[in-house]
C-alpha cells in the first residue's frame, strides 16, 4: 500500500500522516512548498511538489499510489477561490487517481454538507461538488463529514480558549443554542487510517463527531470550568455579527466572515446516526478531556 495525502501540512493533515506512519504505511505527501513538509519527511513520508490546481503534478504524484487521502480545503476566500481549489482541485485529483488505478479514495468533507446547504455558502457548495466528484467516479471511496475538530495546536478551539482565558466577558454569536459534537483531531486521524482498507467502509459516507453534544453556551461554560474561570456570556445577534463581519472580513486576521456567520446560524452540527461508531468501533475522547488536553 502506498498512500498519497494532500493537504497534509494543515491542522489535521499531520495527525493523519503520523497515524499512517505509526501503522508503517508508505506515505507520499503532496506539498506546494517542500519546506513546509520537513516534519512529515522526518517521519518518513515522501514529499512531492505539486498543487491540486495543476493536473500534471497530480498525475505525477498519484503514479504508483494505491490509496489517496484528500484533505485540501479553504476556510476563507471568494466563491471563485472555493470552486477552483476545492471543487475543481478534487475533480483533478479524482481523474489522476482513476488513471493511476487507485484502490480507494478517502475524502475529508464537512458535517452539514448537503444538497440544501450547498446553496447557502460557497464552502458548502464546494464540499458538495467534491463529494459528487468522488461518488460519481470509478473509484472505491470513503467520505468523512466531521463536526468541529478540536486539537491542542490548531483549529477553532484555540480561539475559544483564548476568549475564555483572557476576557471576563465572552461574546457568543446568536443565542448560543446551536449544537455541535466536537471530535478530537487524533480521533479523526484514526478514522482516516482505518478507512483505507476496511471493507465495511467502502463506498460509504460517514458523519463523525465526538461522544458529547453541546450547544455554544454549554461549550464556553465547559471551557471556563476547565480553565478555572468565572465568565459571563454576552450574546451578539446574528444580524449585528453579520454587519460586523461585512466590515472586517477582508482585513488580515478578521475573526469571522459573513459566510461563517451564516453557517453558525444554520442547523445543529451533530451526527444523525451511529454508522461511524458502529463500523469502526474506535474509542473517542470525551469533550472535557479534549478541553483539558488543549488547555
Amino acid at each position: 500500500m502506498k498512500v498519497l495525502v494532500t493537504g497534509a501540512t494543515g491542522f489535521i493533515g499531520p495527525k493523519i500522516v503520523h497515524a499512517l506512519r505509526a501503522q508503517e504505511r508508505d506515505v507520499r505527501v503532496l506539498v506546494r512548498r517542500p519546506e513546509r513538509g520537513a516534519r512529515l519527511a522526518g517521519w518518513g513520508a515522501e514529499l512531492v511538489t505539486g498543487d491540486v490546481t495543476d493536473p500534471a503534478s497530480l498525475r505525477a504524484a498519484s503514479d504508483g499510489c494505491t490509496h489517496v487521502i484528500h484533505l485540501v480545503a479553504l476556510l476563507k476566500g471568494s466563491a471563485t477561490d472555493f470552486h477552483r481549489v476545492m471543487a475543481e482541485g478534487t475533480a483533478n485529483l479524482v481523474r489522476a487517481a482513476e488513471d493511476a488505478g487507485v484502490e480507494r479514495f478517502v475524502l475529508m468533507s464537512a458535517l452539514g454538507t448537503s444538497a440544501t446547504s450547498k446553496d447557502a455558502v460557497p464552502y458548502y457548495a464546494a464540499k458538495w461538488e467534491e463529494e459528487q466528484a468522488v461518488t460519481g467516479s470509478r473509484l472505491a471511496y470513503t467520505i468523512f463529514r466531521p463536526s468541529f475538530v478540536f486539537g491542542r495546536d490548531g483549529g477553532a478551539l484555540q480561539t475559544f480558549l483564548r476568549q475564555v482565558r483572557y476576557s471576563p466577558i465572552v461574546t457568543v454569536i446568536g443565542p448560543g443554542l446551536q449544537r455541535s459534537q466536537p471530535i478530537w483531531v487524533d480521533d479523526v486521524a484514526a478514522y482516516f487510517a482505518h478507512a483505507l482498507d476496511a471493507a465495511s467502509a467502502a463506498n460509504r459516507t460517514f458523519e463523525i463527531g465526538g461522544p458529547d453534544v453541546v450547544d455554544w453556551n454549554e461549550l464556553y461554560l465547559a471551557i471556563a470550568r476547565v480553565l478555572g474561570k468565572r465568565r459571563r456570556l454576552v450574546h451578539v445577534p446574528f444580524g449585528v455579527a453579520r454587519a460586523g463581519a461585512q466590515l472586517t472580513q477582508r482585513l488580515p486576521g478578521a475573526p469571522l466572515t459573513v459566510d461563517q456567520v451564516t453557517m453558525l446560524q444554520g442547523t445543529d452540527n451533530v451526527v444523525s446516526g451511529t454508522d461511524a461508531v458502529d463500523t469502526f468501533q474506535l474509542p473517542l475522547v470525551p469533550l472535557d478531556e479534549q478541553l483539558r488536553r488543549a488547555a
